[in-house]
Parts: structure tokens; sequence; C-alpha cells
């Protein structure tokens, strides 16, 4: 099950690269359209999270009953352990107030909702709980996958992904100065 999650999770980080990548430069404005591709990819990035978030939380609790049965949780010592579900838990909360900020359509016009403080302060934590999410994910999803020697690929995936969360975060912070100041 786990070499399953793993290459759900590589799908599912594609996708959210992609998501992330399109929206970003419509937030900014450098690439107006899309909207079609990109609510499309949104949804199927929506179901396919919430199969991930129901095989790890199956994985957790094989885990904790594990725990259990040896009498023994060893929080301190398992706190990557405890980091990545809790950053998984925030993004599942955060994406739901992605959805509620940037879903709306009438009469096939695009609408967006209000885009202030809290928005945008809700999608700034949404990026770091993805980041947090993905880098304390990425050792174990390239074991998981069978890579023998990942330590300079995992050194480029990081750098990559910090350029790309950077940006991701720079894209709300303009949207929100191009919604309340412009």
């Amino acid at each position: 099950m786990r070499k399953q999650n793993a290459v759900l999770s590589m799908v599912i980080l594609a996708l959210f690269l992609f998501h992330a990548i399109v929206g970003a430069f419509q937030l900014t404005g450098l690439i107006p359209g899309g909207m079609r591709i990109m609510k499309i990819a949104a949804w199927v990035l929506a179901v396919l999270i919430a199969v991930h978030f129901v095989i790890g939380s199956k994985l957790t609790a094989d885990t904790l009953k594990a725990q259990k049965k040896a009498g023994t949780a060893y929080l301190k010592e398992n706190r990557l352990f405890w980091t990545r579900r809790v950053s998984g838990f925030a993004i599942m909360i955060f994406i739901v107030f992605h959805i509620l900020i940037f879903l709306g359509s009438n009469d096939g016009a695009y609408r967006l909702n209000l885009f202030e403080g809290a928005q945008l302060i809700s999608q700034i934590l949404l990026v770091i709980s993805a980041a947090v999410h993905v880098v304390t994910n990425i050792k174990p999803l390239m074991i998981a996958l069978g890579a023998k020697s990942y330590r300079v690929f995992l050194t480029d995936v990081l750098f990559v992904l910090s350029v790309l969360l950077l940006f991701m975060g720079f894209a709300f912070v303009v949207y929100y100065l191009r919604w309340n100041v412009f």
C-alpha cells in the first residue's frame, strides 16, 4: 500500500505544481485565461488528495496500533512522523479555504470572492504547510519508489520546490495587492 501511495503522491505533486504554477501566473496577471484546464486539474487533484488522505489515515492507524501493541509511543523520537501527519492535516484545512476563496462562476464569467488579509494569510499557510509536507516526505517517497542514490537528486528537488513555493507565495501577495491596493 505504501508503494501505491508513493506513486499517488508523485501524481499529486505533479498536478499540484501544474495547478500552482499556472495559478500563480494568473494571480500575478502574467497569463490571463486558462480557467477550464485549471478547474479540471483542481478537481482531479482534490479527488486524488482525498484518496491520499484515506490511505495515509489507514497507514497512520496501522502505525498507532503497532505502537500500542509495543506499549510505547516514542513521541519524541517520532517527531518527524507527527510533523508529516500534522502538515498533511493542515493542508486539508487550507485546501478548503483555498476552494472557498477561488471558487466562483456565474453564467460562464469567472468571479472571485473577497481576497483580503485573512484570505492572504490562509493561502500563505497553505503554501507553508505544503512545503513542510513535501520536504518531510520527499526522502521516504524516494525510498518507497526504490531510489538507490537520492542525495543529489533530493537536493535538486528541494531547490526547485523551494523556488516554486516562493513564487506561489509571492503570487498570493501580488494578488492581494492587486485586489486591495490597485
